[in-house]
This record gives structure tokens, C-alpha cells and sequence, in this order.
């Protein structure tokens, strides 16, 4: 039985959670909608690696564009909070599938 992608889907809450702080507190309706879009896609991602680690584009896609979308804020405003963590998560996720792409790291598909 393939194990869960738990470290993906905690970068899925992490994303929509976000959205949902930004409504809550700026009343941002584009932070909630981006927020639970990209939360959703990358939910389905940890889905998809859930079920075959090596199925993991969706994870990946996702995670470079949020990357560079959010790095591109952070860079703009300096702010670290919410742009530069999910920027950094982003880029960190960005490594981790991007090192399977490369086959710098193998796992096995039970």
C-alpha cells in the first residue's frame, strides 16, 4: 500500500490556511480565492503522490508557480509574512519534487 504524501498535504493547509487569514483579517477576497485554489491543487497533488510518488507534476507545477508568485511579492514588498513563507515553503517543495524530476532521488512505488 502507497504511503501518504503528509509533508505535501501539510503545504496544501499551509497555502489555504493563508487564504483564509488574509480574508479574515484584510477582508482580501483574491487571498481566499488564490489561497483555496492553489491549497486545492496542491491537495491534489499530494493526492496523486500519495497513491505513486512518482506521479508528482502536479506538486511540482504548483509549487513553482506559488514559488515565483509569492517570491515576486516578497521581493516587492519585503514583507516576510505571508509572502516570503510561502515563497520559501515553495521553493522548498520546488527541491524536493524537482530532485525526483532529476532522479537525484529514487522512491519506491509500492
Amino acid at each position: 500500500m502507497p504511503s501518504t504524501d503528509f509533508l505535501t498535504y501539510g503545504y496544501a493547509a499551509l497555502v489555504a490556511t493563508g487564504g483564509i487569514i488574509g480574508y479574515v483579517k484584510a477582508g482580501s477576497i483574491p487571498s481566499l480565492g488564490m489561497g483555496l485554489l492553489f491549497g486545492s491543487l496542491i491537495g491534489l497533488g499530494a493526492y496523486q503522490t500519495s497513491n505513486n510518488p512518482n506521479n508528482y507534476y502536479t506538486a511540482l507545477g504548483t509549487s513553482i508557480a506559488l514559488g515565483g508568485f509569492m517570491g515576486k511579492r516578497f521581493l516587492d514588498s519585503g514583507k516576510m509574512m505571508p509572502a516570503g513563507l510561502i515563497a520559501a515553503v515553495s521553493l522548498l517543495m520546488v527541491a524536493r519534487f524537482g530532485a525526483r524530476a532529476l532522479g537525484l532521488v529514487s522512491v519506491k512505488n509500492d
